[in-house]
């Protein structure tokens, strides 16, 4: 039985050791029981904490553009041990984490949002620097990607190179 509950949740998607011992927890498996499944199916290879960690963090960074706290948050919460996070994080690099921060900017910057009043400006940066930071992003950082991205913007708000002194 307890074969059989592995078994199902690795084919749904990978998961940690943590996960699936918790899995197994939830259909009161006894826990001798559950660890054996779990020793086994680890000694053969099917679960990986360090191969899954590598896969969550090439996943979620780039679908959910998550900075790398928020991705040692998440790992640490599925179990993963601090040398494999380190390793896994490794993969997404300081530039990796500001390109991405700055397309979530971009793409969340509100179309008619006026850049040259300085209150709408200001609400637009603590909105989107808001949004940074839940996504992991220190908020110094955020806010410095933030106001880069609206300076340019302001400077070329339509993308022809005209900038904004060019009706």
């Amino acid at each position: 039985m307890a074969q059989a509950i592995v078994y199902r949740q690795l084919t749904a998607s990978a998961k940690s050791r943590l996960q699936l011992s918790r899995k197994l927890a939830e259909r009161n498996v006894p826990e001798h029981v559950a660890e054996a499944v779990l020793d086994k199916f680890q000694a053969a290879g099917l679960i990986d904490d360090a191969e899954f960690a590598a896969m969550w963090v090439r996943s979620r960074a780039q679908s959910r553009k998550l900075a790398r706290g928020a991705l040692r948050r998440e790992l640490a919460d599925k179990g993963i041990d601090q040398e494999a996070a380190d390793a896994a994080l490794a993969q997404v690099s300081d530039s990796d984490e500001e390109e991405a921060a700055r397309a979530l900017v971009q793409r969340k910057l509100r179309p008619g949002t006026d850049l040259h009043d300085r209150a709408g400006r200001d609400k637009a940066a603590r909105r989107l620097a808001s949004m940074l930071a839940r996504k992991g992003y220190q908020l110094s950082q955020a806010f410095r990607i933030v106001n880069e991205v609206l300076d340019g913007q302001f400077e070329d708000p339509d993308g022809d190179g005209l900038g904004s002194r060019y009706p």
